[in-house]
């Protein structure tokens, strides 16, 4: 089935352009300035409305993102930077973690710092803050893709490999993440990976309404009690409020979803069922106004440690692989 660009079918589109580029591409740019000097940026254009930055030197993440140009991600005040500024110990990751529409946490954990008998990881791992070897950027009549191969090993360390593949029907306001880890090392590897997946101003806003059907859902501290009854709401931006996070255990509907009726704007979030749990990370504090919905391959939260302990760490044996994919679509009135 052909795909339509702004609401004509393809073939007809097609003979009134001088080349597919006017409405569907993709554009690759090198930063020239700032703490993103000499990282690649690839800028999806995909001829319905929606466009989003794909950064291969963040493990193929997804930065900036805007439906018909209103702006669906939240960026930090960090901005998203060239992978040599990452801080790798503690939570030096917050010093270089720009927001994005996707920033992908693991491979071998995720939550807070790790020093345990699998080594040492920083906050959220180190996987976001490592380049990619681009293998494919193809734009045709009917899907655009990107793909790529990040490594995330060392010396007497794992030896994970994640094979990204990005996908857009053109014409369409969706995209698809499909991954595959693999250890090629020679022994057994933690393997957590969560997808951190955040929103922001305008698509966030009072009014905002968030939907996770989940068979559970659960404070992580005092402050998520304190706001329990109120977690899929948003509110006005308050300075000095405090996140509060909420671990949802999938029910039979891998999904979530932000409405913001008021501008008419609709986001979902699907996730493949090798990830059956989904964080919700509300913070509503002035600037760091934001939503964080965080699918991840394993409910705890807190780490690794707390992971072997409870049970629920994720181990890859070697020569084994593990596939995840997320898919985002957004409406527009």
């Amino acid at each position: 089935m052909m795909s339509d660009i702004f609401r004509t079918p393809v073939a007809q589109a097609l003979l009134r352009v001088g080349s597919l580029d006017q409405c569907a591409r993709v554009d690759r740019f090198v930063e020239d300035d700032g703490p993103a000097r000499g990282a690649r940026r690839f800028r999806v254009m995909n001829g319905g409305g929606l466009e989003f930055d794909v950064h291969p030197d963040r493990a193929l993440d997804i930065g900036a993102a805007t439906i018909n140009g209103v702006p669906l991600a939240w960026l930090s005040s960090t901005g998203i930077t060239r992978p040599d500024a990452y801080e790798p110990s503690g939570r030096g990751w917050l010093r270089t973690f720009g927001g994005g529409l996707v920033t992908t946490c693991g491979l071998d954990n995720f939550g807070p710092p790790a020093d345990d008998e699998d080594g040492v990881s920083g906050m959220h791992g180190r996987i976001g803050a490592l380049s990619a070897r681009v293998t494919e950027v193809t734009v045709t009549s009917e899907l655009i893709t990107v793909a790529g191969e990040v490594r995330q090993s060392g010396v007497f360390q794992e030896n994970l490999l994640l094979q990204r593949r990005i996908t857009s029907r053109v014409g369409s306001t969706a995209f698809t993440i499909e991954d595959t880890v693999t250890n090629e090392g020679e022994s057994a590897s933690p393997h957590m990976v969560l997808y951190h997946v955040n929103l922001g101003w305008p698509l966030l806003d009072a009014g905002t309404v968030i939907e996770i059907p989940a068979a559970s859902v659960t404070p992580r501290d005092a402050d998520a009690v304190e706001g329990f009854d109120r977690r899929a709401e948003i509110g006005e931006p308050v300075a000095g409020t405090r996140e509060q996070v909420y671990v949802h255990t999938a029910g039979t509907e891998r999904v979530a979803q932000v409405t913001n009726a008021a501008r008419g704007l609709t986001f979902t979030l699907r996730h493949s069922e090798t990830l059956p749990a989904i964080f919700q990370w509300k913070l509503t504090a002035t600037k760091h106004y934001v939503l964080g919905l965080e699918p991840a391959n394993t409910p705890e939260i807190m780490g690794r440690a707390a992971a072997r302990a409870n049970g629920a760490l994720p181990r890859l044996e070697p020569g084994e692989s593990r596939t995840y994919s997320i898919g985002i679509e957004v409406t527009a009135a």
